[in-house]
């Protein structure tokens, strides 16, 4: 008789502690879909100014989507990003800016976008080639 109450209270703790544990089958998670990860500027002049992308960020799951941070890989790309919640079948963005002045040559950079998915992080690159404007008029 005292094993059977032993077994009782054991499987009622476990009942306890598994009701805990979020469903993961359950999919009510965000998942973060973009169209596209990479960006190519292609020839900018350098003394044009800065040249920014947006890129477009879609919640294909089933609850809110958070972009918690998004960091550049250097001062010459600099990021902005929805703040607010995008909700299920939402969009938001990541915008990245780069400023090409005194950085002629090719550039390949990338910015790391961290969020509460699954998929975190996520890494968008941006690329193209500055040429100074001498350059550039004389073609």
């Amino acid at each position: 008789m005292k094993n059977f109450f032993v077994v009782v209270l054991l499987a009622h703790i476990c009942t306890a502690a598994c009701s805990q544990i979020p469903d993961a089958g359950s999919g009510a998670s965000p998942v973060i879909s973009l169209k596209e990860t990479t960006h190519d500027f292609g020839t900018i002049v350098e003394t044009n100014g800065a040249v920014s992308y947006s890129f477009e960020v879609t919640n294909t799951g089933a609850a809110d989507l958070l972009i918690t941070n998004v960091q550049g890989s250097c001062g010459c790309a600099v990021p902005e990003w929805s703040k607010t919640p995008i909700k299920p079948g939402g969009k938001g963005f990541v915008k990245v800016t780069f400023n090409p002045l005194n950085r002629p040559g090719t550039f390949n950079k990338s910015v790391v976008v961290t969020n509460n998915s699954d998929q975190s992080p996520v890494t968008l690159y941006i690329k193209g080639n500055v040429v100074k404007a001498s350059t550039e008029t004389a073609q």
